[in-house]
């Protein structure tokens, strides 16, 4: 986006201001007199895609924080970020809406209060940038969906991997049309277990596996492919290391698309502490007329006929999913946040009847 003359620039309200590019650096000079005000609730999830703008971002004050039932250890980290430091602390959510004025609430808690708070933000017409998924059953997915139709808030949720520099890049070329009609698609997240904090191990906080971690590969087959999921497959289970408690640690699901093309997603915790890093996330597309692949060992990789096999090394610059929702056209759409959601829904109920359910569109 341009930038907007000095006159216009010294007319914008907090509101043109929250409509517009809020987070970025060259921006910087609009927020000298108004910010967008900023509440944190729980360190359960990935607050630092909160935090790790507000350095670069002189438009965002993070006014308030809540504890908001965190882990102990979560907590503690999150409050030696100089930001979170020196903001009005909390223990409650509800304290801090009743006494803060926000312009946005950053849900980082647990799945098991999720719905509820954003909910709580709907009543009071707060914007949400939420964790995921928005809800753990059908139930509270719902009532989530109805407050924030009605309350009319914006609603975000933490899909931070689709800013990723080579997802990027590879739906630029699925776009592009290099590899024809995308009929194929594999996604693997594989983590280092380590220790656990203890709403993890538990349910009703966790939700399952799928719940809270195959969204991500949920949303980049969605995103990257740019097909439609219409049914899911799954099976997840916990085997060995009783200490993890009602966690699973291998889940495997598969999806149908919309044009009869098939999609993998498989997770685990069994990644060795002695490998190179936290994670191992990988990304194959394949179409009519060649394949795209992503693994951290081999970068982005492009396969065509009649070409020979191709490094992609023109990537994108690294994204920010906090700054895009607060951007006048999020890149992360509701349409696409349902999908989501949807998705990984239904793979969640099909791992417990153990047979293909249909994805709502």
């Amino acid at each position: 986006m341009d930038l907007q003359s000095s006159t216009m620039r010294k007319t914008l309200s907090r509101r043109a201001l929250f409509a517009g590019a809020l987070g970025s650096a060259q921006y910087a000079h609009l927020y000298a007199q108004k910010k967008v005000r900023v509440g944190l609730a729980g360190f359960d999830g990935h607050p630092e895609e909160i935090l790790r703008v507000l350095p670069q971002s002189p438009g965002i004050e993070l006014v308030a924080v809540a504890a908001d039932g965190s882990d102990s250890a979560a907590l503690d980290a999150g409050m030696k970020n100089s930001f979170a430091a020196r903001a009005h602390h909390y223990d409650a959510l509800d304290d801090m809406l009743a006494h803060e004025t926000l312009d946005v609430v950053a849900l980082c808690n647990n799945g098991g209060r999720r719905a509820a708070s954003i909910r709580a933000c709907a009543a009071r017409k707060l914007n949400v940038i939420a964790e995921k998924p928005l809800a753990l059953n059908r139930a509270d997915l719902d009532a989530v969906y109805s407050d924030v139709k009605k309350s009319g808030i914006r609603l975000g949720m933490l899909l931070p991997m689709r800013f990723d520099p080579p997802y990027l890049a590879m739906r630029r070329i699925v776009r592009s049309g290099e590899i024809g009609e995308v009929l194929q698609m594999d996604a693997q997240k594989s983590y280092q277990l380590g220790p656990r904090p203890e709403w993890q191990k538990h349910a009703a906080t966790y939700g399952s596996t799928i719940l809270w971690i195959a969204i991500h590969g949920i949303d980049l087959m969605l995103r990257v492919g740019g097909r439609r999921f219409v049914e899911v497959a799954s099976l997840q289970s916990h085997v060995a290391f009783p200490e993890i408690g009602d966690m699973q640690n291998v889940t495997a699901s598969i999806f149908r698309m919309d044009n009869g093309g098939t999609a993998s997603l498989s997770m685990d915790y069994l990644r060795p502490e002695t490998a190179g890093g936290h994670g191992d996330d990988r990304l194959r597309v394949a179409g009519t007329l060649g394949v795209v692949e992503y693994q951290e060992s081999t970068g982005v990789t492009l396969l065509k006929k009649g070409a020979p096999p191709r490094v992609i090394r023109d990537l994108d610059p690294q994204g920010s999913v906090f700054l895009d929702f607060l951007s006048p056209a999020p890149t992360l759409t509701w349409p696409q946040i349902v999908a989501a959601n949807e998705a990984t829904l239904a793979a969640d109920s099909a791992a417990h009847t153990h047979g293909f359910v249909a994805i709502p569109t």
